[in-house]
């Protein structure tokens, strides 16, 4: 197979299987923190087979009881920066992370509507958050957050397709970009 064979071959690949193949390939591991998600993004990756390889879990924390029960977001972040925020997204990433054990955490908290967005947040605003566990000592860990405001689609169903496929390639570029 040529080069260009195999990045055009990629490109056709579901964004599920890429990460599939890279965590596999890398021999890490990932766990999910998902709200607005509501369990998709583990879905996705569990749809592969052979994703009991890299994929640890994934926490559906859709309440601000959840964030503080599950993933110990701190109620001084809720509380000043609202569950859909960058803040948020970065503490329930490292800590799905952290408490999974695993090398690489996801999480993703937003908007998706029909109701409920503001001015500053509106409905299809997602934060994705990326974070890593490099090695002991390395001081090399990471946590990433972006925001992304999707346009309305037809359905609600829509919008939490988007936000986790984003977070998956999120995750995808993390991935590539620390090899």
């Amino acid at each position: 197979m040529t080069e260009e064979f195999e990045r055009k071959q990629e490109r056709r690949d579901p964004i599920e299987v890429r990460v599939g193949t890279t965590l596999r390939e890398r021999d890490v591991t990932v766990a999910v923190a998902e709200s607005c998600t509501g369990g998709l993004i583990g879905s996705l990756l569990t749809d592969v087979a052979g994703s009991s390889d890299y994929f640890d879990r994934s926490v559906v924390t859709y309440s601000y009881d959840s964030k503080r029960e599950l993933l110990a977001v701190s109620r001084e972040t809720l509380d000043v920066h609202g569950a859909v925020s960058e803040p948020v997204a970065r503490e329930m990433a490292r800590a799905v992370c952290d408490t999974a054990g695993t090398t690489w955490g996801v999480a993703t908290t937003g908007v998706a509507g029909p109701d409920g967005g503001t001015d500053e947040t509106p409905v299809g605003t997602v934060y994705v958050g990326i974070s890593n566990a490099a090695p002991w000592g390395t001081k090399a860990s990471k946590t990433t957050a972006e925001r992304y405001v999707f346009e309305k689609p037809e359905t609600r169903t829509e919008f939490k397709d988007r936000f986790a496929r984003q977070a998956l390639s999120d995750l995808l570029a993390r991935l590539q970009n620390e090899q």
